[in-house]
């Protein structure tokens, strides 16, 4: 139904009067989406309630909307303990890859004590030589000894970081696999919870050359199937191969073995060089990736499972961008790919084939890769909004669909989440309030074809939307805005997640950062319908971009370059977006964010400071700063996007854990607290608390504290 435009602006959630809110009450109904059965329980005052397995005795969401989740799964319900009941699956394609692109995530889950499986897809069996590049010449290939060799380089890496020690030992067995082979399953003796799974599929053996036994030519069809490399003293007792349908099977069934409640996998879609067209990262990388999100497609309509989030981590180029972590995190990640990388030459592994790989020895740095972690995608911190009657809405991405949590105004218990309607939706939404109350989300989904039968499977992604038919109400089908890319060929259909600004006519310009590093929008028109899109300019623009509106009505959009900040602004309220303009910021770690100043026009843009991870800020009232860049001394480290507005910080602390505090004049000392759960994506900070995913699957609420 049409809803004629009251033509205000209302109030965003970073923009309201603040009004702390010091507990969190029982009871409340999902208006539009969901109804409650059972009996209400009172939660922590950190952890919002939500939607419990059936027989459990406590609140569990109903189904009032089409859109609610039918039956929340297990490991969907309220906490009162504080801890996050996570299980945590990585999904990598060679052994090291978790080591140099997920640290200090990986780490930080293994402390937490929660159950994690790292599963690696390949061999990793290279050329065969474990040798360092000044003894390869005289080393006997050996592919089945090379293999072993970083098994038990990753076997000491997870050992030590669970338990410090580098030989605390691990149990070896082989299973079966629901694509009919067998795999390796290690369980660490004294953590039991840690696995390691190896597939041990045959690897590309080139980052960008034509292999076509390899994941990259069973995705495209050029063979009917991909042969094993076992390792040397596997117990896996024979070789296997697997056709495309039966790798899909096999990641899916282990997703079902470990039911987890949070996936680690790399990025499907790293882009290619303009020039020479050839991937930014490793082959096996990108269609990795893309059999995980096949798996995890298939995996999703799994009925009783618990609620899976998803996270990509960039590989390869990270190397020309700048660093994330400060020393002493950068330092600890370094240590542990030394373990793996044998450096010492102790030979405590008890195998003639080596206790590491040697040819990581040579640099166990990476190319700069174990002084930074980054995410491609999702770090949006314009995930929660306020409704005209006060409520709060929560959005983010599980199984696949928009999750959906509402708080009714007044302080009321959080409900859900709900489940709505479409598949594919990838990690990463922002979301906006339109002029007349209503709300609308946008993100990104993945169109997957034909990975089940012969031949090249598709693969494409889009940008889509959904907006509630009314103010409050449920939110309409999902409608598609296309894409900027012409296929997936020239850039592996490599966008960043959409940022948005809303106009006082309520109409949208959606942006996003195109395969050639530009800033690419799109615009809605006055009768509802949409221009094409339209590269805006800039060059050599990274990560996502993020757009803020002032108190004013004008529009703000800013974007990362891995040396400085570009800006675009919309200087009348309803004029066009005008850029972009080199605003003479220093380097950033590319994560942005940006709210509208309370108490005055314009916007402040936040980010955190190279190889720090200290918190910086800046005031914008149009293109150019208008203030110099605020240093905030006392900062927590961390890395990712900096959530501020309405007197509240929220960050990522080094620890991993959720991290806040109260600011005011530029320059003071924030006084920080943490809240000690692991989350993913970005916080959202508000007037009223902080919200964060956490990796259990939870909306986890902070309130602000008067």
């Amino acid at each position: 139904m049409s809803v004629p435009l009251r033509r205000r602006l209302l109030p965003s959630r970073r923009r309201a009067v603040a009004t702390a809110v010091t507990a969190v009450l029982a009871g409340g109904a999902f208006a539009g989406l969901l109804s409650t059965t059972g009996t209400p329980r009172t939660p922590s005052a950190h952890t919002a309630p939500e939607a419990k397995g059936p027989g459990a005795g406590t609140t569990r969401a109903g189904t009032a909307d089409p859109g609610a989740d039918p039956g929340a799964g297990a490991g969907a319900g309220p906490r009162t303990d504080g801890k996050a009941a996570a299980s945590v699956v990585q999904i990598v394609a060679h052994p090291d890859d978790d080591l140099f692109f997920m640290n200090p995530d990986v780490s930080q889950s293994l402390r937490s004590g929660n159950p994690l499986a790292a599963v690696y897809l390949t061999a990793g069996e290279s050329d065969g030589v474990n040798a360092r590049p000044r003894d390869a010449a005289v080393t006997a290939p050996d592919k089945a000894g090379y293999a072993e060799a970083r098994q038990n380089g990753i076997r000491a890496a997870y050992a030590e970081m669970a338990t410090g020690s580098r030989t605390s030992p691990w149990d070896r067995t082989a299973v079966p696999t629901a694509g009919g082979g067998s795999a390796e399953l290690d369980t660490l003796r004294a953590k039991p919870q840690v696995k390691l799974v190896w597939l041990q599929l045959r690897e590309a053996g080139s980052i960008n050359g034509y292999r076509p036994h390899s994941l990259s030519g069973l995705w495209h069809g050029r063979i009917a199937a991909l042969e094993s490399q076992r390792s040397a003293g596997t117990p896996v007792g024979a070789d296997f191969s697997y056709t495309k349908e039966q790798v899909v099977a096999t990641v899916a069934g282990l997703l079902d073995r470990f039911r987890p409640t949070f996936v680690r996998m790399q990025d499907p879609t790293p882009g290619t060089y303009p020039k020479t067209g050839r991937l930014r990262d490793h082959q096996d990388h990108l269609y990795g990736a893309r059999f995980a999100q096949a798996a995890l497609a298939r995996y999703a309509r799994t009925p009783g499972h618990p609620h899976v989030g998803v996270q990509n981590y960039l590989g390869y180029p990270t190397s020309a961008l700048p660093h994330t972590l400060d020393p002493e995190t950068a330092g600890a990640k370094l240590k542990t790919l030394e373990t793996y990388a044998w450096l010492d030459g102790v030979h405590d592994c008890g195998t003639v084939a080596g206790c590491g790989d040697l040819k990581v020895a040579a640099r166990p740095g990476g190319r700069g890769w174990t002084q930074t972690v980054r995410y491609a995608r999702g770090t949006s911190t314009s995930w929660v909004q306020r409704d005209e009657d006060g409520g709060l809405y929560a959005f983010s991405v599980l199984d696949g669909r928009l999750a959906v949590w509402r708080s009714p105004s007044g302080g009321g218990a959080w409900r859900g989440p709900a489940l709505l309607p479409g598949s594919g939706l990838d990690s990463g939404v922002t979301s906006a309030v339109l002029p007349d109350g209503r709300i609308a989300v946008y993100g990104t989904r993945t169109l997957l074809t034909g990975v089940s039968g012969p031949g090249a499977a598709g693969y494409r992604r889009q940008v889509v939307a959904t907006t509630q038919t009314e103010p409050g109400g449920s939110f309409g089908p999902w409608r598609s805005l296309g894409t900027p890319e012409r296929d997936d060929e020239s850039g592996t259909s490599d966008i960043s997640a959409p940022a948005v600004t809303v106009d006082d006519e309520g109409l949208a310009t959606v942006l996003l950062r195109d395969s050639r590093h530009r800033l690419t929008a799109r615009e809605q028109h006055a009768d509802g319908g949409w221009g094409p899109w339209t590269a805006l300019g800039g060059t050599d623009v990274y990560g996502d971009p993020v757009a803020a509106t002032d108190a004013a009505g004008r529009g703000y959009v800013f974007a990362s370059t891995p040396r400085t900040v570009l800006a675009w602004a919309r200087p009348v309220a309803g004029g066009p977006l005008t850029g972009p303009v080199r605003t003479g910021l220093p380097a950033t770690t590319l994560a942005l964010s940006a709210s509208a100043e309370p108490d005055g026009e314009g916007v402040r843009l936040w980010f955190r400071k190279p190889s720090s991870g200290d918190l910086r800020s800046v005031d914008f009232s149009g293109p150019d700063p208008v203030s110099p860049v605020t240093d905030l001394p006392g900062g927590v480290a961390g890395f990712g996007p900096v959530s501020g507005g309405d007197g509240l910080l929220a960050v990522r602390s080094r620890t991993g854990f959720l991290a806040m505090a109260p600011h005011g004049r530029p320059g003071a000392r924030p006084v920080w607290t943490q809240e000690p759960f692991l989350f993913s994506g970005a916080p959202d900070a508000g007037a009223e608390g902080v919200a964060a995913i956490g990796l259990d699957g939870r909306l986890h609420w902070t309130p602000a504290r008067g």
